[in-house]
């Protein structure tokens, strides 16, 4: 099965930076998989926050755009998220996501790890 375990998060100052992780475990066929990064701040639904197509396409929330960058490594199986000049309305659990290009509209789902920016 696909697993996808994200690391990076933590507890940050307005203005800092993070670099977020989420490895694929070898059942995921990465590189012609779309990633992307979810996210869901305390009573709010969640949101798209980016994602990266197999042909390395992009695409970001507004609300992040110039701040954060996707990107992926297919040798590793692995997609970061580079958050830059975070905000405390960027507090959040990020998740990561793998769409599965072989059965269509199946989806997966990393646990989450947890961006707390302080004020």
């Amino acid at each position: 099965q696909v697993q996808l375990v994200e690391s990076g998060g933590g507890l940050v100052q307005a203005g800092g930076s993070l670099r977020l992780s989420c490895a694929a475990s070898s059942g995921s066929i990465f590189s012609i998989s779309t990633m992307g990064w979810y996210r869901q701040a305390p009573g709010k639904q969640r949101e798209l926050v980016a994602i990266i197509t197999s042909r390395g396409l992009r695409n970001y929330a507004e609300s992040v755009k110039g701040r954060f960058t996707i990107s992926r490594d297919n040798a590793k199986k692995t997609v970061f998220l580079e958050m830059n000049s975070l905000k405390p309305e960027d507090t959040a659990v990020y998740h990561c996501n793998s769409k599965d290009p072989i059965n269509s509209g199946l989806d997966y789902w990393g646990k989450g790890t947890l961006v707390t920016v302080s004020s």
